[in-house]
């Protein structure tokens, strides 16, 4: 099995079960800090980047590798100053790396995701892109790569680095006293993810807070100020995959629509949220300014829909789990179709979320897909070798689901109805 694919199937339990212990805690203390559907949004937005990260669908400017290879100005052995060295590097590539996400409109479309929850949980943690698909980290390890830091001590901290930083994507732990002024605390990152002006880009470092004191992006939690989480515009859905692309959609649309050459070109190189006049005065985006006022996006879903969406979750997660466990058996190209339909999965159970008239067609699209795959390879990837039935058990679902969704989306258009009709 994959290595990266051996470190996720230990990781993926371990993350979810630390989200079930804090949202029965917020339940149980009355702070309920989960949104059933906002849940599932970022669970299955972190299903995608695995997707992602597995399949490899990114390409890589220049590796470490080749980089530390080339300017490195002496050769040093792995000893435990090498490792702390690294960490310190990562973390500082880090900082600069998400600073310029949120510094700039088009990097700004890869991180986007990450804060469109409006509620700030565990779960908010794996909302990670599928959108960075240029690899340019090289740039920022630049000091690593000047003082010689071996490739391999680099790729073991890196992941580590990451998974660090899941813990403080919580309302349920205070400040930390001395702590505030050494590492990053949940305190911090819940300014990091507001959306009140005084917090808006503040707080970008990963794990030790040094760099946010050091190059001015540091601000202190505020009792005064409550946060609100976010994006200053909602992206109102549950749907990753469009989330993951809005922003650079919108970009995209302001670049085809202004008459201004040059703001056609510098639209993408602007300040995250610039836009050329002509366009905004022409298409203007309206929001609400006081974060306090703006209204969380909670269309009214049956407790039917709620439950099919958590089925749905389940079942792409343990489809997922499948795929991680056969991946050298399933091998390329079926990697990529079953990374494929599982894609395919996601953004058909997240349009029914959303209430999208469209997601009845979507389904059938993928029943099709996922009946086309058995019928033309014989076996659902192997499953049936581990589940005996298993073939008939796939196609039944694939038989059952556009029924299912076809009857919760008349249900629906119904709520829909009834809501309009009291004048809500």
């Amino acid at each position: 099995m994959d290595t990266y694919a051996q470190v996720l199937m230990v990781a993926i339990p371990f993350f979810i079960l630390l989200i079930i212990i804090e949202a029965f805690y917020s339940w149980r203390i009355g702070k309920l800090s989960y949104n059933g559907m906002d849940t599932i949004s970022s669970l299955s937005s972190g299903t995608t980047n695995t997707l992602k990260s597995v399949l490899k669908l990114s390409v890589v400017i220049v590796s470490y590798a080749w980089f530390v290879d080339k300017v490195a100005l002496t050769e040093i052995k792995i000893t435990w100053l090498v490792w702390l060295l690294s960490f310190i590097a990562i973390d500082f590539a880090s900082y600069w790396s998400h600073r310029l996400n949120h510094s700039i409109n088009i990097f700004w479309n890869q991180h986007i995701v990450h804060h469109s929850s409006e509620e700030f949980n565990l779960a908010c943690a794996l909302r990670q892109p599928i959108s960075n698909i240029i690899g340019y980290g090289f740039i920022f390890l630049l000091p690593a790569a000047l003082l010689g830091l071996p490739a391999k001590v680099i790729a073991v901290i890196a992941p580590i680095h990451l998974f660090m930083q899941f813990w403080y994507h919580t309302v349920h732990i205070p400040k930390l006293g001395w702590l505030e002024y050494l590492i990053v605390t949940p305190s911090q990152h819940r300014v990091h993810h507001a959306i009140n002006d005084i917090y808006i880009d503040k707080n970008l470092s990963a794990i030790f807070c040094v760099w946010d004191r050091i190059f001015g992006t540091f601000q202190e939690e505020l009792d005064e100020e409550p946060c609100v989480y976010g994006v200053k515009k909602p992206v109102i859905t549950w749907n990753p995959i469009k989330i993951n692309w809005m922003h650079m959609w919108q970009i995209t649309k302001d670049a085809w629509r202004t008459k201004n050459w040059k703001d056609k070109f510098r639209v993408w190189f602007m300040p995250t949220g610039w836009r050329p006049e002509d366009v905004s005065i022409q298409y203007p985006i309206t929001y609400e300014k006081d974060p306090h006022a703006q209204v969380k996006y909670a269309p009214a879903s049956s407790k039917s829909l709620k439950n099919w969406s958590w089925f749905q979750y389940v079942f792409s997660t343990l489809l997922m789990i499948h795929m991680l466990t056969q991946i050298d058996k399933i091998g390329f190209p079926y990697l990529f179709v079953y990374g494929g339909f599982l894609f395919v999965l996601i953004y058909s159970y997240s349009s029914l979320m959303d209430h999208e008239t469209k997601a009845v067609w979507i389904e059938i699209g993928k029943s099709i897909m996922g009946l086309s795959i058995i019928i033309s390879t014989g076996s659902w990837f192997y499953l049936e070798e581990m589940l005996p039935g298993a073939n008939l058990l796939m196609a039944l679902y694939f038989l059952v689901s556009p029924v299912v969704v076809y009857y919760l989306s008349k249900q629906t258009a119904a709520v829909k109805v009834s809501d309009l009709s009291v004048g809500r």
